[in-house]
Protein backbone atom coordinates (compact mmCIF):
# COMPACT_ATOMS: atom_id res chain seq x y z
CA UNK A 1 0.00 0.00 0.00
CA UNK A 2 1.41 3.01 -1.19
CA UNK A 3 1.39 6.20 1.53
CA UNK A 4 2.98 9.87 1.26
CA UNK A 5 6.40 8.23 3.15
CA UNK A 6 6.57 5.82 0.75
CA UNK A 7 5.92 2.08 0.06
CA UNK A 8 4.01 0.74 3.73
CA UNK A 9 4.83 -3.51 3.68
CA UNK A 10 1.82 -5.29 5.18
CA UNK A 11 2.87 -7.81 8.25
CA UNK A 12 2.83 -11.25 6.88
CA UNK A 13 -0.07 -13.29 8.87
CA UNK A 14 1.10 -16.80 10.26
CA UNK A 15 -0.26 -19.95 8.99
CA UNK A 16 -2.65 -21.91 10.04
CA UNK A 17 -1.79 -24.67 12.13
CA UNK A 18 -3.24 -27.95 13.28
CA UNK A 19 -4.32 -28.22 16.61
CA UNK A 20 -1.22 -30.90 18.51
CA UNK A 21 -2.56 -33.88 20.23
CA UNK A 22 -1.54 -34.54 23.78
CA UNK A 23 0.89 -37.25 24.49
CA UNK A 24 -1.03 -40.52 24.03
CA UNK A 25 -4.26 -38.48 23.35
CA UNK A 26 -6.61 -39.02 20.60
CA UNK A 27 -8.18 -36.86 17.29
CA UNK A 28 -10.25 -34.38 19.24
CA UNK A 29 -13.81 -35.36 17.45
CA UNK A 30 -12.72 -39.21 17.81
CA UNK A 31 -14.50 -39.76 20.92
CA UNK A 32 -17.06 -37.68 19.86
CA UNK A 33 -17.77 -39.72 16.91
CA UNK A 34 -17.44 -43.00 18.97
CA UNK A 35 -19.97 -41.98 21.22
CA UNK A 36 -22.25 -40.90 18.01
CA UNK A 37 -22.15 -43.93 16.47
CA UNK A 38 -22.72 -45.98 19.46
CA UNK A 39 -25.94 -43.77 20.64
CA UNK A 40 -27.17 -43.55 17.46
CA UNK A 41 -27.51 -47.55 17.37
CA UNK A 42 -30.45 -48.70 19.01
CA UNK A 43 -28.47 -52.51 19.12
CA UNK A 44 -25.45 -51.54 20.46
CA UNK A 45 -26.66 -49.34 23.07
CA UNK A 46 -28.96 -52.13 23.94
CA UNK A 47 -26.23 -54.71 24.18
CA UNK A 48 -24.13 -52.06 26.16
CA UNK A 49 -26.68 -51.47 28.89
CA UNK A 50 -27.43 -55.46 29.20
CA UNK A 51 -23.47 -55.43 29.83
CA UNK A 52 -23.48 -52.86 31.92
CA UNK A 53 -26.53 -53.96 34.01
CA UNK A 54 -24.57 -57.51 35.16
CA UNK A 55 -21.43 -55.23 35.63
CA UNK A 56 -23.10 -53.25 38.33
CA UNK A 57 -25.12 -56.94 39.56
CA UNK A 58 -21.58 -58.85 40.02
CA UNK A 59 -20.47 -55.69 42.03
CA UNK A 60 -23.49 -55.80 44.05
CA UNK A 61 -22.72 -59.29 45.21
CA UNK A 62 -18.90 -58.52 45.80
CA UNK A 63 -20.24 -56.09 47.84
CA UNK A 64 -22.97 -58.45 49.88
CA UNK A 65 -19.84 -61.07 50.58
CA UNK A 66 -21.19 -63.05 48.26
CA UNK A 67 -20.05 -65.00 44.67
CA UNK A 68 -20.74 -63.50 41.28
CA UNK A 69 -20.44 -67.01 39.89
CA UNK A 70 -23.00 -68.50 41.77
CA UNK A 71 -25.42 -65.99 39.54
CA UNK A 72 -23.56 -66.71 36.32
CA UNK A 73 -24.02 -70.56 36.93
CA UNK A 74 -27.84 -70.43 37.37
CA UNK A 75 -27.93 -68.40 34.41
CA UNK A 76 -26.20 -71.13 32.67
CA UNK A 77 -28.44 -73.63 34.05
CA UNK A 78 -31.64 -71.71 32.97
CA UNK A 79 -29.72 -71.38 29.29
CA UNK A 80 -28.74 -74.90 29.01
CA UNK A 81 -30.13 -77.30 31.25
CA UNK A 82 -26.34 -78.00 32.56
CA UNK A 83 -25.95 -77.94 36.50
CA UNK A 84 -21.87 -76.90 37.26
CA UNK A 85 -22.33 -78.10 40.97
CA UNK A 86 -23.64 -81.70 40.07
CA UNK A 87 -22.50 -82.02 36.43
CA UNK A 88 -26.10 -82.85 35.81
CA UNK A 89 -27.99 -81.79 32.36
CA UNK A 90 -32.09 -80.92 32.91
CA UNK A 91 -33.56 -79.97 29.95
CA UNK A 92 -36.70 -78.75 32.23
CA UNK A 93 -35.25 -75.70 32.86
CA UNK A 94 -34.94 -74.84 29.17
CA UNK A 95 -38.50 -75.16 28.90
CA UNK A 96 -39.41 -73.38 32.17
CA UNK A 97 -37.08 -70.59 30.79
CA UNK A 98 -39.17 -70.34 27.26
CA UNK A 99 -42.73 -70.96 29.77
CA UNK A 100 -41.89 -67.58 31.27
CA UNK A 101 -40.57 -65.65 28.47
CA UNK A 102 -43.56 -66.30 26.24
CA UNK A 103 -46.26 -63.40 27.74
CA UNK A 104 -43.02 -60.99 28.71
CA UNK A 105 -42.79 -61.19 24.66
CA UNK A 106 -45.92 -60.96 24.06
CA UNK A 107 -46.67 -57.58 26.13
CA UNK A 108 -43.50 -56.73 24.78
CA UNK A 109 -44.80 -56.35 21.62
CA UNK A 110 -48.24 -55.16 23.21
CA UNK A 111 -46.06 -51.97 23.85
CA UNK A 112 -44.13 -51.76 20.51
CA UNK A 113 -46.83 -51.90 18.76
CA UNK A 114 -48.43 -48.73 20.05
CA UNK A 115 -45.15 -47.47 20.67
CA UNK A 116 -44.33 -47.40 16.59
CA UNK A 117 -47.11 -45.55 16.52
CA UNK A 118 -46.71 -42.78 18.92
CA UNK A 119 -48.83 -43.97 21.85
CA UNK A 120 -47.78 -45.21 25.08
CA UNK A 121 -49.94 -48.59 25.85
CA UNK A 122 -49.38 -48.83 29.49
CA UNK A 123 -52.60 -50.88 29.87
CA UNK A 124 -51.17 -54.02 28.31
CA UNK A 125 -52.15 -55.64 31.88
CA UNK A 126 -55.11 -54.66 31.52
CA UNK A 127 -55.47 -56.49 28.07
CA UNK A 128 -53.89 -59.27 29.01
CA UNK A 129 -56.66 -59.58 32.34
CA UNK A 130 -59.06 -59.26 29.94
CA UNK A 131 -57.07 -62.00 27.98
CA UNK A 132 -57.51 -64.38 30.85
CA UNK A 133 -60.95 -63.63 31.73
CA UNK A 134 -62.08 -64.75 28.11
CA UNK A 135 -59.75 -67.91 27.69
CA UNK A 136 -60.74 -68.93 31.01
CA UNK A 137 -64.64 -68.35 30.61
CA UNK A 138 -64.37 -70.40 27.17
CA UNK A 139 -62.08 -72.68 29.06
CA UNK A 140 -64.96 -73.42 31.30
CA UNK A 141 -67.55 -73.59 28.97
CA UNK A 142 -66.87 -73.96 25.74
CA UNK A 143 -67.25 -76.94 23.30
CA UNK A 144 -65.17 -79.92 24.57
CA UNK A 145 -63.78 -80.83 21.24
CA UNK A 146 -59.97 -81.26 21.10
CA UNK A 147 -57.97 -78.52 18.96
CA UNK A 148 -60.95 -76.61 18.23
CA UNK A 149 -61.73 -76.14 22.14
CA UNK A 150 -58.44 -74.18 23.04
CA UNK A 151 -58.51 -72.54 19.64
CA UNK A 152 -61.75 -70.82 20.59
CA UNK A 153 -60.12 -69.47 23.51
CA UNK A 154 -57.28 -68.36 22.29
CA UNK A 155 -59.38 -66.36 19.56
CA UNK A 156 -61.76 -65.01 22.05
CA UNK A 157 -58.56 -64.09 24.34
CA UNK A 158 -57.42 -61.78 21.50
CA UNK A 159 -60.51 -60.31 20.66
CA UNK A 160 -61.23 -59.32 24.58
CA UNK A 161 -57.66 -58.20 24.48
CA UNK A 162 -57.93 -56.41 21.31
CA UNK A 163 -61.59 -54.56 22.40
CA UNK A 164 -60.05 -53.36 25.66
CA UNK A 165 -57.25 -51.73 23.39
CA UNK A 166 -59.63 -50.60 20.91
CA UNK A 167 -61.74 -49.06 22.88
CA UNK A 168 -58.61 -46.46 24.76
CA UNK A 169 -57.44 -46.11 21.35
CA UNK A 170 -61.09 -44.88 19.60
CA UNK A 171 -61.36 -42.45 23.10
CA UNK A 172 -57.72 -41.38 21.88
CA UNK A 173 -58.78 -40.68 18.57
CA UNK A 174 -62.08 -39.42 18.84
CA UNK A 175 -62.02 -36.79 21.97
CA UNK A 176 -57.85 -36.61 22.35
CA UNK A 177 -57.99 -38.08 25.67
CA UNK A 178 -54.57 -39.04 27.09
CA UNK A 179 -53.92 -42.70 26.31
CA UNK A 180 -52.06 -43.32 29.10
CA UNK A 181 -54.51 -42.38 32.07
CA UNK A 182 -57.19 -43.97 30.26
CA UNK A 183 -55.00 -47.52 29.84
CA UNK A 184 -54.59 -47.02 33.70
CA UNK A 185 -58.13 -46.85 34.57
CA UNK A 186 -58.42 -49.27 32.25
CA UNK A 187 -55.91 -51.56 34.38
CA UNK A 188 -57.93 -51.65 37.52
CA UNK A 189 -61.69 -52.47 35.84
CA UNK A 190 -60.10 -55.26 34.02
CA UNK A 191 -58.70 -56.72 37.12
CA UNK A 192 -61.69 -55.92 39.49
CA UNK A 193 -64.23 -57.08 36.52
CA UNK A 194 -62.48 -60.17 35.95
CA UNK A 195 -62.84 -61.05 39.58
CA UNK A 196 -66.82 -60.04 39.52
CA UNK A 197 -67.31 -62.37 36.51
CA UNK A 198 -64.70 -65.14 36.97
CA UNK A 199 -66.75 -65.68 41.06
CA UNK A 200 -70.08 -66.55 38.98
CA UNK A 201 -68.65 -69.71 37.69
CA UNK A 202 -69.71 -72.47 39.43
CA UNK A 203 -67.35 -74.05 41.86
CA UNK A 204 -65.50 -71.12 42.21
CA UNK A 205 -63.87 -70.08 45.60
CA UNK A 206 -61.61 -66.75 46.48
CA UNK A 207 -58.45 -67.94 44.47
CA UNK A 208 -60.14 -70.19 41.81
CA UNK A 209 -62.56 -72.08 39.48
CA UNK A 210 -63.05 -75.94 38.94
CA UNK A 211 -60.07 -77.50 36.67
CA UNK A 212 -60.51 -76.92 33.25
CA UNK A 213 -61.39 -80.16 30.50
CA UNK A 214 -58.29 -81.28 28.74
CA UNK A 215 -59.35 -80.26 25.89
CA UNK A 216 -58.95 -76.80 26.71
CA UNK A 217 -55.43 -76.65 28.14
CA UNK A 218 -52.30 -76.05 25.58
CA UNK A 219 -50.70 -79.01 26.42
CA UNK A 220 -48.04 -80.71 24.05
CA UNK A 221 -46.82 -84.26 25.14
CA UNK A 222 -44.30 -83.55 22.45
CA UNK A 223 -42.91 -80.61 23.94
CA UNK A 224 -43.16 -81.87 27.59
CA UNK A 225 -41.21 -85.32 26.66
CA UNK A 226 -38.56 -82.94 25.07
CA UNK A 227 -37.93 -80.44 27.99
CA UNK A 228 -38.33 -83.14 30.92
CA UNK A 229 -42.05 -82.84 32.03
CA UNK A 230 -41.36 -78.93 31.65
CA UNK A 231 -44.97 -77.34 31.19
CA UNK A 232 -43.64 -75.93 27.89
CA UNK A 233 -46.65 -76.10 25.54
CA UNK A 234 -48.68 -75.09 21.92
CA UNK A 235 -48.33 -71.18 22.90
CA UNK A 236 -44.45 -71.22 21.84
CA UNK A 237 -46.03 -71.20 18.54
CA UNK A 238 -48.50 -68.82 19.05
CA UNK A 239 -45.20 -66.68 20.32
CA UNK A 240 -43.39 -67.13 17.23
CA UNK A 241 -46.59 -66.40 14.77
CA UNK A 242 -46.69 -62.89 17.03
CA UNK A 243 -43.18 -62.08 16.75
CA UNK A 244 -43.89 -62.79 12.44
CA UNK A 245 -46.82 -61.12 12.66
CA UNK A 246 -45.29 -57.68 13.53
CA UNK A 247 -42.26 -57.85 11.71
CA UNK A 248 -44.44 -58.29 8.44
CA UNK A 249 -47.36 -56.05 9.15
CA UNK A 250 -44.94 -53.16 10.61
CA UNK A 251 -41.92 -53.36 8.42
CA UNK A 252 -43.77 -54.77 5.05
CA UNK A 253 -47.14 -53.66 4.69
CA UNK A 254 -49.10 -50.49 3.77
CA UNK A 255 -51.29 -51.11 7.48
CA UNK A 256 -47.43 -50.71 9.13
CA UNK A 257 -46.67 -47.98 6.92
CA UNK A 258 -49.52 -45.92 7.50
CA UNK A 259 -49.19 -47.11 11.31
CA UNK A 260 -45.11 -45.84 11.27
CA UNK A 261 -45.92 -42.69 9.59
CA UNK A 262 -48.41 -41.63 12.03
CA UNK A 263 -46.01 -41.92 14.99
CA UNK A 264 -43.78 -40.02 13.07
CA UNK A 265 -46.19 -37.04 12.05
CA UNK A 266 -49.66 -36.97 12.54
CA UNK A 267 -49.92 -33.88 10.54
CA UNK A 268 -47.63 -35.38 7.71
CA UNK A 269 -49.43 -38.64 7.56
CA UNK A 270 -52.85 -36.94 7.42
CA UNK A 271 -51.73 -34.00 4.60
CA UNK A 272 -50.49 -37.43 2.62
CA UNK A 273 -54.22 -39.16 2.60
CA UNK A 274 -53.29 -41.48 5.89
CA UNK A 275 -56.15 -41.68 8.32
CA UNK A 276 -54.90 -40.91 11.52
CA UNK A 277 -57.99 -41.84 13.89
CA UNK A 278 -57.95 -44.87 12.13
CA UNK A 279 -54.13 -45.73 12.59
CA UNK A 280 -54.10 -44.99 16.21
CA UNK A 281 -57.65 -47.20 16.86
CA UNK A 282 -56.42 -50.23 14.36
CA UNK A 283 -52.89 -49.74 16.49
CA UNK A 284 -53.90 -50.04 20.38
CA UNK A 285 -56.63 -52.85 18.75
CA UNK A 286 -53.81 -55.00 17.66
CA UNK A 287 -51.68 -54.22 20.93
CA UNK A 288 -54.33 -55.53 23.00
CA UNK A 289 -54.80 -58.33 20.73
CA UNK A 290 -50.86 -59.40 21.48
CA UNK A 291 -51.73 -58.55 25.36
CA UNK A 292 -54.79 -61.00 24.96
CA UNK A 293 -53.10 -63.77 23.41
CA UNK A 294 -50.46 -63.68 26.46
CA UNK A 295 -53.25 -63.80 28.99
CA UNK A 296 -54.94 -67.13 26.96
CA UNK A 297 -51.22 -68.66 26.71
CA UNK A 298 -50.49 -68.09 30.98
CA UNK A 299 -53.98 -69.25 31.73
CA UNK A 300 -54.21 -72.21 29.40
CA UNK A 301 -51.12 -73.42 29.12
CA UNK A 302 -49.26 -72.71 32.71
CA UNK A 303 -52.26 -73.53 34.69
CA UNK A 304 -54.88 -76.64 34.77
CA UNK A 305 -57.42 -74.79 36.41
CA UNK A 306 -58.76 -70.95 36.69
CA UNK A 307 -57.91 -68.11 38.48
CA UNK A 308 -59.86 -65.59 40.76
CA UNK A 309 -57.11 -62.49 39.97
CA UNK A 310 -56.62 -61.38 43.40
CA UNK A 311 -53.79 -58.64 42.04
CA UNK A 312 -52.44 -58.42 38.67
CA UNK A 313 -49.18 -60.90 37.45
CA UNK A 314 -47.31 -57.90 36.43
CA UNK A 315 -46.83 -59.19 32.67
CA UNK A 316 -47.93 -56.36 31.38
CA UNK A 317 -45.54 -53.67 33.17
CA UNK A 318 -43.20 -55.86 32.47
CA UNK A 319 -43.74 -55.81 28.90
CA UNK A 320 -42.92 -51.95 28.89
CA UNK A 321 -39.38 -52.44 29.84
CA UNK A 322 -39.18 -55.45 26.91
CA UNK A 323 -40.05 -53.11 24.59
CA UNK A 324 -37.88 -50.40 25.70
CA UNK A 325 -34.71 -52.25 25.07
CA UNK A 326 -35.80 -54.36 22.17
CA UNK A 327 -36.46 -50.62 20.67
CA UNK A 328 -39.95 -51.42 19.84
CA UNK A 329 -38.67 -53.97 17.06
CA UNK A 330 -40.12 -57.25 16.64
CA UNK A 331 -37.10 -59.66 16.83
CA UNK A 332 -35.68 -57.08 19.10
CA UNK A 333 -38.72 -57.71 21.46
CA UNK A 334 -38.29 -61.20 21.41
CA UNK A 335 -34.47 -61.20 22.61
CA UNK A 336 -35.29 -58.73 25.17
CA UNK A 337 -38.12 -60.83 26.50
CA UNK A 338 -35.80 -63.98 26.40
CA UNK A 339 -33.62 -61.86 28.75
CA UNK A 340 -35.81 -60.72 31.55
CA UNK A 341 -37.15 -64.72 31.11
CA UNK A 342 -34.30 -65.89 31.84
CA UNK A 343 -33.29 -63.53 34.86
CA UNK A 344 -37.10 -64.20 36.28
CA UNK A 345 -36.51 -68.30 36.28
CA UNK A 346 -32.54 -67.70 37.25
CA UNK A 347 -34.22 -66.03 40.55
CA UNK A 348 -34.65 -69.94 42.60
CA UNK A 349 -31.51 -70.72 41.05
CA UNK A 350 -29.48 -68.31 42.54
CA UNK A 351 -31.65 -68.20 45.86
CA UNK A 352 -30.26 -71.73 46.10
CA UNK A 353 -26.72 -70.34 45.85
CA UNK A 354 -26.78 -67.82 48.16
CA UNK A 355 -27.03 -65.10 45.52
CA UNK A 356 -30.08 -62.79 46.43
CA UNK A 357 -32.56 -63.30 44.26
CA UNK A 358 -33.33 -59.31 44.06
CA UNK A 359 -30.29 -58.98 41.93
CA UNK A 360 -32.21 -60.33 38.76
CA UNK A 361 -34.60 -57.89 39.33
CA UNK A 362 -31.94 -55.16 39.91
CA UNK A 363 -30.06 -56.25 36.22
CA UNK A 364 -33.78 -55.69 34.89
CA UNK A 365 -34.38 -52.01 36.69
CA UNK A 366 -30.66 -50.88 35.74
CA UNK A 367 -30.54 -51.97 32.02
CA UNK A 368 -34.06 -49.85 31.86
CA UNK A 369 -32.80 -47.14 33.53
CA UNK A 370 -29.74 -46.98 31.24
CA UNK A 371 -31.80 -47.21 28.23
CA UNK A 372 -33.81 -44.28 29.55
CA UNK A 373 -30.40 -42.38 29.63
CA UNK A 374 -30.06 -42.77 26.27
CA UNK A 375 -31.90 -40.29 24.89
CA UNK A 376 -30.10 -37.90 27.53
CA UNK A 377 -26.91 -38.71 26.22
CA UNK A 378 -27.97 -37.71 22.81
CA UNK A 379 -29.19 -34.57 23.53
CA UNK A 380 -25.42 -33.91 25.09
CA UNK A 381 -23.81 -34.85 22.48
CA UNK A 382 -26.05 -32.84 20.30
CA UNK A 383 -25.32 -29.76 22.21
CA UNK A 384 -21.88 -30.54 22.28
CA UNK A 385 -21.37 -30.52 18.57
CA UNK A 386 -23.48 -27.40 17.90
CA UNK A 387 -21.41 -25.93 20.32
CA UNK A 388 -18.05 -26.52 18.43
CA UNK A 389 -19.62 -25.74 15.13
CA UNK A 390 -20.41 -22.31 16.57
CA UNK A 391 -16.94 -21.94 17.80
CA UNK A 392 -15.04 -22.75 14.45
CA UNK A 393 -17.25 -20.65 12.84
CA UNK A 394 -16.52 -17.60 15.06
CA UNK A 395 -12.92 -18.76 14.75
CA UNK A 396 -13.31 -19.14 10.51
CA UNK A 397 -14.48 -15.23 11.10
CA UNK A 398 -11.53 -13.94 13.15
CA UNK A 399 -8.70 -15.42 10.90
CA UNK A 400 -10.50 -14.71 7.98
CA UNK A 401 -11.65 -11.45 9.01
CA UNK A 402 -15.05 -11.53 6.38
CA UNK A 403 -12.86 -9.87 3.72
CA UNK A 404 -11.56 -7.09 5.97
CA UNK A 405 -7.71 -6.08 6.24
CA UNK A 406 -6.94 -7.52 9.77
CA UNK A 407 -3.28 -7.04 9.41
CA UNK A 408 -2.75 -3.37 11.03
CA UNK A 409 -5.05 -0.99 12.55
CA UNK A 410 -6.70 -0.51 8.93
CA UNK A 411 -5.58 1.51 6.01
CA UNK A 412 -2.12 3.47 6.01
CA UNK A 413 -3.43 7.48 6.74
CA UNK A 414 -1.86 10.11 4.32
CA UNK A 415 0.90 12.15 6.27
Amino acid sequence: MMGKGGPQQRPQQRPLQRPRLRKGGSPPGLRNAILDAVTHSDGLVSVAVILLGFMVATVLILLVGRRPGGMYSAILQVLTGLDLRRFTWNARYIGEWLVMSMPLILCGLSMGFAARTGLFNIGAEGQYIAGITAAQLVGFWGPRIPGLHWLLALAAAMAAGAVWGGVVGWFKARFSVSEVVATIMMNYIALYGSRLITLTIPGASTYRIPDFSKTALLRSPLLESLTNGSRLNYGIWFTLGAIFFYWIVMGKTRLGYSLRATGLNKDAAKYGGISVNSSITASMAISGAFAGLAGAIVALGSFSYGRVLGAQDGYGFDGIAVALVGNSTAWGTALAGLLFGMLKSAQPLMQSRQIPKEIASIIMGLVVVFISLRSGVRIILDWQLKEKARKNEAAGEVFSGGGKDLSGDGPAEEG
